[in-house]
């Protein structure tokens, strides 16, 4: 089995990292079964007080769904799709400990919001954020819903229907990214900051994150509702396969290209 997620202790900082750099780091099924089992651990491990989440290689923390695997779904693929996201979302959330997201690259459809349920993120200047999922045909439930938590509706509305992805200075302008380092110091920084978090009283950063939890709790689970019935009609159209064959055609034409 490819490791997709890597997972190391520095003290009392668990890094996780998001491992599959040919691919821009682009979510599988495996990778997300894995990133959920590398929480769990750390989560289960005392020493550990504080985690970062980042990608691997210097261009992406992650190019959001790998296309290859979902362009292939079908109505029902999609609803147990939804529900792979959910155990991946709930676990993030359901964390006692706080998640620094170092945010090396790229940060686009599902890996966007996962980047924004980390509770800071720390970008630099090359650092990309979206919502494009529109583009491959892919209908936004939960994006939307955590993209509104955070930046509120005007601009939710904006990404997900324009599909367009931000510059580091407009993500940090508008709070989807919390800090903005020069590209070197990204991981000292975030290192940094995760054990300042580590030397936090843990129960109060336990009840801190719960009650965050709680205060968006129904939020996410209508987002959630709504991902099973709306993803069952839109994999039900036809659709998403046929706009996620056109982008892979393109993709590979372009890159023919550059190769040439």
């Amino acid at each position: 089995m490819a490791d997709f997620v890597l997972t190391k202790v520095d003290g009392a900082v668990g890094v996780i990292t998001l491992n599959r750099p040919e691919k821009l780091n682009a979510w599988n099924a495996e990778m997300r079964v894995q990133l959920i089992a590398a929480l769990e651990a750390l989560e289960a491990d005392a020493a550990v007080r504080a985690i970062i989440l980042t990608g691997a290689g210097d261009r992406a923390f992650g190019a959001g769904q790998d296309l290859s695997e979902t362009k292939s779904f079908d109505a029902d693929r999609a609803e147990v799709w939804v529900g792979e996201w959910e155990r991946l979302y709930d676990r993030i959330r359901s964390l006692s400990k706080p998640i620094v997201a170092a945010i090396n690259g790229v940060a686009a459809g599902s890996a966007f919001q996962v980047a924004l349920l980390c509770d800071i993120r720390i970008g630099h200047e090359d650092t990309t954020m979206g919502q494009p999922e529109i583009k491959s045909g892919i209908a936004s439930t939960t994006g939307p819903w955590i993209m509104r938590e955070i930046i509120g509706l005007s601009r939710t509305i904006d990404l997900t229907l324009t599909g367009r992805m931000m510059d580091a200075e407009e993500c940090f302008r508008i709070g989807t990214l919390s800090r903005l380092v020069p590209k070197a110091a990204l991981m000292d920084e975030a290192m940094r900051l995760a054990g300042e978090l580590a030397e936090l009283p843990p129960t109060a950063m336990r009840l801190d994150r719960q009650r965050f939890r709680e205060m968006t709790e129904a939020g996410f689970r209508d987002c959630l509702s709504a991902g099973v019935r709306i993803q069952r009609e839109a994999y039900a159209s036809g659709e998403p396969a046929r706009m996620m064959e056109k982008f892979l055609v393109e993709r590979a034409a372009r890159k023919a290209a550059r190769t040439a």
